[in-house]
């Protein structure tokens, strides 16, 4: 997304203090057509500047008009757990948010454009690690994040074309990191079975492999392939990478022009999987499936919001249908499937 002027955003912003839950339940509650099994919905909402885990069986969430359809919802703004990150000022477009699981406990790794990024324990809000990268501008604009097995954390950096892991593990203010430089670096995915860390940049996706130790890790790329091109002349603008669910030999890639699954074993970007014809369209800022029901959900800008890469809509498809966020402001969006 192309970020306007620091001022423009920080006049236009809005949020408070937040971190709430409802109670959890074993068997999601799902209706409006939602398919038995659908799983709750989890997005980067930046009207409001909030992190939302919405009902999947409502299709149109208006949260002040209705608070039930919010299952869970964090901010980190007015919070003293946060206070050292500036969140008033680095709590600018809130643009990853993905579900993990770490040492038994169920992490939201989240980033916000003005340099917020934070690894947040689910349900208390508790911060397990966070950072601020140049807080109050979008020089650097972390744009993804990720957490390793020995509890490190992988950071995007978009604007500012590095990868970052730091040394999340030795405590929650811990700043020593190893730094590797990525054209446009948008989006990062561990991969357990082969132990590296995938990322994605403008032109090309590539693999680091991570050494030293963890409280002094270190990062090497050791492969890479280019993205393919969807306008001759044009960089092909790697945007989200996440893991298919259900086959671990496949990831997901959008593109400014498409969206593609990148099968490891071949090394080749394939659009063979069920209901690409409907799936894959420009600019898709979040793709994800649902293994037990098959669903996909992706997010694409919609004219006419307060910025142009905002949508109200979350799409869904196999089956097609949609979600609908009254005044909303979305980014992205993924189902909630802690792994």
């Amino acid at each position: 997304m192309r970020l306007p002027s620091r001022r423009a955003a920080l006049l236009g912003a809005a949020g408070a203090g937040i971190v709430a839950a409802l109670p959890a339940t074993r068997a999601y509650a799902v209706g409006g057509g939602a398919p038995a099994g659908t799983p709750p919905v989890l997005l980067t909402e930046q009207a409001s500047r909030r992190i939302l885990v919405l009902d999947p069986g409502r299709r149109v969430w208006d949260p002040a008009a209705d608070p039930s359809v919010v299952r869970w919802e964090f901010s980190p703004v007015g919070d003293p757990r946060y206070r050292d990150l500036l969140p008033d000022v680095s709590w600018v477009y809130p643009c990853e948010a993905k579900v993990r699981v770490h040492r038994r406990r169920t992490y939201v790794l989240t980033t916000a454009s003005f340099g917020f990024v934070a690894v947040v324990e689910h349900p208390t809000g508790r911060r397990y690690w966070g950072t601020a990268i140049g807080p109050g501008d979008d020089l650097f604009n972390p744009h993804s994040a990720e957490i390793l097995p020995d509890g490190n954390v992988a950071v995007a950096c978009s604007t500012g074309a590095r990868v970052r892991l730091y040394a999340a593990s030795q405590g929650p203010r811990a700043t020593r990191y190893a730094e590797a430089e990525l054209k446009g670096a948008h989006a990062l995915h561990w991969d357990e079975a082969r132990e590296v860390l995938w990322a994605l940049g403008d032109d090309e996706l590539v693999t680091y492999e991570v050494g030293g130790t963890a409280a002094r890790p270190t990062l090497e790329r050791t492969y890479g392939i280019g993205l393919p091109v969807g306008t001759p002349g044009k960089t092909p603008g790697g945007h989200d990478l996440f893991p298919v669910c259900g086959r671990p030999g496949r990831l997901w890639v959008t593109t400014n022009a498409a969206v593609f699954q990148y099968e490891k074993k071949g090394r080749i970007f394939v659009q063979d999987f069920a209901g690409a014809t409907e799936i894959s369209r420009k600019s898709v800022k979040a793709v994800g499936n649902d293994p037990r029901t098959g669903q996909v959900v992706t997010t694409v800008p919609e004219a006419g919001l307060g910025e142009t890469w905002w949508t109200t809509t979350v799409s869904v498809h196999r089956p097609e249908s949609s979600y609908k966020m009254v005044n909303g402001g979305i980014y992205k969006a993924r189902w909630w499937l802690p792994v």
